[in-house]
């Protein structure tokens, strides 16, 4: 049994599939994990060590305790360096201008209130720090 759902492991194809990055063109290899994890790190090959023999890109990774969760995480990792070095920049233009409509983006009228009714709240509180003096505190 896979830890990773076929869903995903389809959907991981696909993209990979999209770049033109074709399972012939990975050279996998399974290494003993180091850190923690115990014995059973000591004992199993769960490392995932992954090279892409056209552009030379090498992953790897031991995220998981699993060897199919890190076989699973190593292709996602080399997916998204592969796309940097396609994409590049254009990629990285995109994130920006993403980032940018999420900032300038209005805020919801549940989101609104619930800030200004936090500003209420702290006004309030400093408003009960002021010392009021009177005749009768001498």
């Amino acid at each position: 049994m896979s830890p990773i759902s076929l869903a995903k492991e389809k959907s991981l194809r696909q993209k990979l599939e999209s770049l033109g990055i074709y399972e012939k063109d990975i050279k996998e290899s399974f290494i003993h994990s180091s850190g923690r994890g115990g014995q059973n790190v000591n004992k199993t090959s769960t490392c995932v060590y992954l090279k892409h023999v056209p552009t030379g890109i090498e992953v790897k990774c031991q995220k998981g305790r699993s060897q199919g969760m890190n076989r699973y995480y190593a292709r996602e990792i080399l997916y998204t360096k592969i796309e940097q070095m396609i994409r590049g920049r254009e990629s990285e233009e995109d994130q920006r201008i993403a980032k940018l409509r999420r900032q300038k983006r209005k805020r919801s009228k549940r989101a609104r209130e619930k800030v200004l009714a936090e500003k209420r709240l702290q006004s309030q509180k400093k408003k009960e720090r002021t010392f009021v003096y009177t005749q009768e505190d001498e």
